[in-house]
């Protein structure tokens, strides 16, 4: 048999556009050569992966795994919500999640890690979905939290199955108190951020370039009022306190019971369970958020299908 390359594969590869595993047996199965290499994996209907991969692919399911004080979110897109409730994908997702587990938070690292009973890498087995289902997908991002002296809390809004979601949420508590003690007030917060959105768990942790600029947007209002610079300053302080409340985890309205701050809602659990609890961060991925969907004229489509 001919051997096979790493600049073959490569070049197959870039040909094809389906994954490097099936390039490398679509070249041992034809003998290295490279054209009949091409119509074996257009026979096997994964070199039609690439014609799908500049399509927009804004639907999807968020997924979430939790093992042993460690949680991982990823989002995995597809074109339409169809797919999202199709149980190979779902099936795929959620493997996926559990891989990130022991990702690092490193989505290269992900993509490129062995997925379970195929022989294939991750990013290998999504080029054969992409094959197999006729839609574009995309593997987007991962993100890992860690608590070894608590837990994590998690919530998945709009559940397609356990575990899959539009919104999925992960939260990081540390506190001496059993975990039973915990787990209440960590799906509470998990829910409460899914909903509220925060930016930081506190004042501490937003950007100081952030607070800068928004407490000169605030001194230019201040000041169109005509007030005297002590008002202005008094003006501008209340204001950002108001911020504040609308963007730090601790400073919101605890939207479980719609009044007291999530700062008082930790302190009670807190006190119920005989220990300190600290949220040391938190993770939130909404499906499809800052990826742009392109409006599509329905019945211009349609006519132009059909030659007009």
């Amino acid at each position: 048999m001919a051997e096979i390359s790493a600049a073959l594969v490569k070049e197959l590869r870039e040909k094809s556009g389906a994954g490097m595993m099936d390039c490398k047996k679509a070249l041992a199965e034809t003998g290295g050569n490279l054209e009949a290499a091409v119509d074996w994996l257009r026979k096997k209907g994964l070199a039609a992966a690439a014609k799908k991969a500049g399509r927009v692919a804004a639907e999807g399911l968020v997924a979430l795994a939790v093992e042993s004080g460690r949680g991982a979110l990823v989002e995995v897109n597809s074109e339409t919500d169809f797919v999202a409730r199709n149980e190979v994908f779902q099936s795929f997702a959620a493997n996926v999640a559990k891989l990130a587990l022991k990702s690092d938070g490193d989505l290269e690292k992900l993509k490129a890690a062995a997925y379970p009973g195929t022989g294939r890498t991750v990013a290998d087995e999504l080029t054969h979905l992409i094959s197999t289902i006729g839609e574009n997908m995309n593997l987007r991002r991962v993100a890992i939290l860690e608590s070894p002296r608590g837990i994590i809390g998690s919530y998945i809004h709009s559940a397609a199955a356990p575990g899959l979601g539009k919104i999925g949420v992960l939260v990081a508590i540390e506190s001496a108190a059993p975990a039973d003690k915990l787990d209440g007030i960590a799906k509470q917060l998990a829910m409460h951020v899914a909903a509220a959105n925060p930016q930081a768990v506190s004042r501490e942790g937003l950007d100081a370039a952030a607070i800068e600029r928004e407490r000169a947007v605030l001194a230019d209002q201040a000041r169109a009022s005509g007030k005297s610079e002590d008002i202005v300053a008094k003006m501008v302080e209340g204001r950002l306190r108001k911020f504040y409340e609308e963007v730090c985890l601790v400073d919101q309205v605890f939207v479980i019971d719609g009044e007291s701050r999530v700062a008082q809602a930790i302190e009670r659990a807190a006190k119920a369970a005989g220990q300190p609890i600290t949220v040391k961060g938190f993770a939130r991925f909404a499906l499809g958020e800052g990826i742009e969907k392109g409006q599509t004229d329905f019945a211009a489509e349609v006519a132009a299908a059909a030659g007009h």
